[in-house]
């Protein structure tokens, strides 16, 4: 069966986003729909993952929705680009770790393809960018897996308000801040989504799927 890869070009309700993903990660566990990579972006809300840790909120009045997906905390807000899959891992071998990996893999070889360097980090999950001698925080993971089907993805900052995440610790990572693509470059988030869609087709070998 093949792969829906889906953009909404307006901001979608995340609880309505979760919905969705839910029902599809069921009818693509029963064969009955294609499996899904999807491109969006949430107005702004704070996410907790199964890790998360209260004295991760610094300003008590945000209002903060717990997620199924691994990981601490988080921001979503217009600006930034949030990619949500639903794919079957019993397609590939049922390895979590290299599906994680070429979701690495795909944020950094699209980043290079504007010439930006970035690397991942193996104790501090995500993407990071060397911005004035400090490593710095521009893509955030995190997932779920359940029957061996994966939901919930990851999210770059490409050009979103960056204020939101001085209300949290994002991550749960004091020692470092986060970054936007805007602070080192003019991409425009289509430009972006084109060139990251075609990098995770190659990492996640899905192409055989279509």
């Amino acid at each position: 069966m093949s792969i829906e890869i889906k953009r909404s070009v307006k901001p979608v309700d995340y609880n309505d986003a979760i919905k969705i993903l839910e029902k599809r990660l069921e009818d693509v566990k029963n064969n009955n729909e294609k499996e899904l990579i999807w491109f969006l972006e949430h107005n702004e809300i704070y996410t907790a993952g199964t890790s998360f840790n209260k004295s991760d909120i610094l300003d008590k009045s945000i209002n903060i929705v717990r997620a199924t997906r691994g990981g601490k905390i988080t921001c979503h807000s217009p600006g930034q680009l949030v990619c949500y899959l639903v794919l079957d891992l019993t397609k590939r071998n049922k390895d979590i770790r290299k599906f994680i990996i070429a979701l690495e893999n795909s944020v950094i070889d699209t980043l290079k393809e504007f010439n930006i360097l970035s690397k991942s980090d193996r104790k501090n999950i995500g993407i990071w960018i060397n911005h004035h001698n400090e490593y710095k925080k521009i893509a955030a993971i995190g997932i779920k897996v359940k029957k061996w089907i994966t939901y919930h993805g990851f999210s770059v900052n490409i050009d979103n308000d960056l204020d939101f995440f001085k209300k949290i610790i994002p991550c749960g990572i004091k020692d470092h801040k986060v970054i936007k693509l805007e602070e080192i470059s003019n991409i425009k988030l289509d430009d972006f989504i084109k060139v990251l869609e075609r990098k995770l087709i190659k990492n996640l070998d899905v192409s055989n799927y279509f």
